[in-house]
C-alpha cells in the first residue's frame, strides 16, 4: 500500500490463464504422502508497524529478513481505521491482491473505478502500466485484512490497468475431513478460482479443525510459503514444532505441503493460514516503493512519467479522490 510516498515523488530529482490442475488435496494419516515434501525453510515474524496515514500493518514479505519470494514482493496483514488509511497512491509493474478478513476497504482510482470489498471479498488489481488510488477504511473499526504483492513479467509490466472482484459469496469453497478451504486463486480439493493470474499463482485460505490434517499439492518449480493467521498447526513434518500467528514460512521445493492441527483438547482452536504459490519469473526486480520494474533506467523513466503525469499517469494532474 505505501500510500505516502506518493506525497513525496515531486520532490525526486530524477499471462495467461491457468488452471493448476495438479494442485489436488488429500486426506490421509500418512506423514509421507508427498514423494518429496515441502519442508519449512525460513520462519519470518511479520512485526507490526506504521504504514500509508495511520495505518498499522504486519508485513511479512517485503522486510530486511525477507525482502521478496519470487514472483511475491510484498505481503501485509494490515489494520486501518478512520480517520487513517492509505490515501492516494501511485502504483506500476505488478498485482495487489486485498483480501478482507474483517470489515471493509473502500477503493476508489484515477480511472473512474470504485467500490467497497468487505470481510471475504477479493480485489485483484493489475496495476500495469499505472494506477493512482486510494484505499480507506469502510467502518468504524477493525478493517484488517491481506494484501500480496505479485510481481508482473517484462512483458506484463506496461499493460493497461485492470480490476477482478470476486464478493464472498462467490469464491469457491470445500470442506472434507475437518479441513475447509475458499479458493482464492488456483485449485484445491477439485474446485477451481475463476480469477485469472497473468503470473501463475495459486492463494488458498484454509482452516483446520483440531485433530485435523491436510496434504495439499503444489506444482514443483513454484515458490510457496504460508501466512497463519489464527491458531498454531504443525507445517512440513510432524517432528517440526508448532507455528502460531502472525509467521511466514518460507517452503522448500517440493510436490506438496502436509499441514497438522494437533491441538486436541477442549481448549484447542482452529488453524487458519494461507498457502500462496507462484511460478518465478526468475527476472530482475528494480523497486522504488510503488514502482516495480526491471531496470533502474525503466524506474527513473516511472517516476519522470509520474511527475510529468504521462505514459499511464495523464489523469494525475486531474484527480484526487473524494
Amino acid at each position: 500500500m505505501r500510500g505516502l510516498i506518493a506525497r513525496h515523488l515531486h520532490l525526486l530529482p530524477f499471462n495467461r490463464r491457468i488452471t493448476t490442475n495438479t494442485t489436488t488435496i488429500t486426506m490421509s494419516a500418512s506423514s509421507s504422502a508427498f514423494s518429496t515434501p515441502r519442508l519449512v525453510l525460513k520462519k519470518v515474524l511479520a512485526k507490526s508497524q506504521r504504514e500509508g496515514d495511520g495505518a498499522v500493518v504486519r508485513r511479512g514479505i517485503g522486510r530486511s529478513e525477507l525482502k521478496n519470494l519470487d514472483p511475491f514482493l510484498m505481503l501485509d496483514h494490515f489494520s486501518v481505521s478512520p480517520p487513517g488509511g492509505f490515501p492516494d497512491h501511485p502504483h506500476r509493474g505488478f498485482e495487489t491482491v486485498t483480501y478482507v478478513l474483517e470489515g471493509g476497504i473502500t477503493h476508489q482510482d484515477f480511472a473512474g473505478h470504485q467500490g467497497t470489498i468487505r470481510a471475504g471479498d477479493v480485489q485483484w488489481m493489475t496495476a500495469g502500466r499505472g494506477i493512482i488510488h486510494s484505499e480507506m477504511p469502510a467502518q468504524p473499526t477493525n478493517n484488517n485484512g491481506l494484501q500480496l504483492w505479485i510481481n508482473l513479467s517484462a512483458n506484463n509490466k506496461m499493460i493497461e490497468p485492470n480490476y477482478q472482484e470476486l464478493l464472498s459469496e462467490n469464491i469457491p469453497t470445500a470442506e472434507q475431513e475437518g479441513v475447509e478451504v475458499r479458493v482464492i486463486a488456483g485449485e484445491a480439493m477439485g474446485v477451481h478460482s475463476p480469477v485469472y493470474t497473468r503470473t501463475p499463482t495459486m492463494f488458498l485460505d484454509f482452516t483446520l479443525r483440531p485433530g485435523a490434517e491436510l496434504h495439499q499439492s503444489i506444482p514443483e518449480t513454484w515458490n510457496s510459503f504460508v501466512y497463519v493467521i489464527e491458531g498454531e498447526g504443525v507445517f512440513g513434518s510432524p517432528t517440526s514444532s508448532p507455528t502460531g500467528p502472525y509467521h511466514v514460512l518460507v517452503l522448500s521445493q517440493g510436490d506438496g505441503l502436509s499441514v497438522w492441527n494437533n491441538n486436541n483438547n477442549s481448549s484447542s482452536k482452529p488453524l487458519r493460514f494461507v498457502l500462496i504459490g507462484g511460478q518465478p519469473l526468475n527476472e530482475p526486480v528494480a523497486q522504488y516503493g510503488p514502482f516495480v520494474m526491471n531496470t533502474q533506467s525503466e524506474i527513473e523513466k516511472t517516476i519522470e512519467d509520474y511527475q510529468y503525469c504521462r505514459n499511464g499517469f495523464e489523469m494525475r494532474r486531474y484527480w484526487t479522490s473524494l
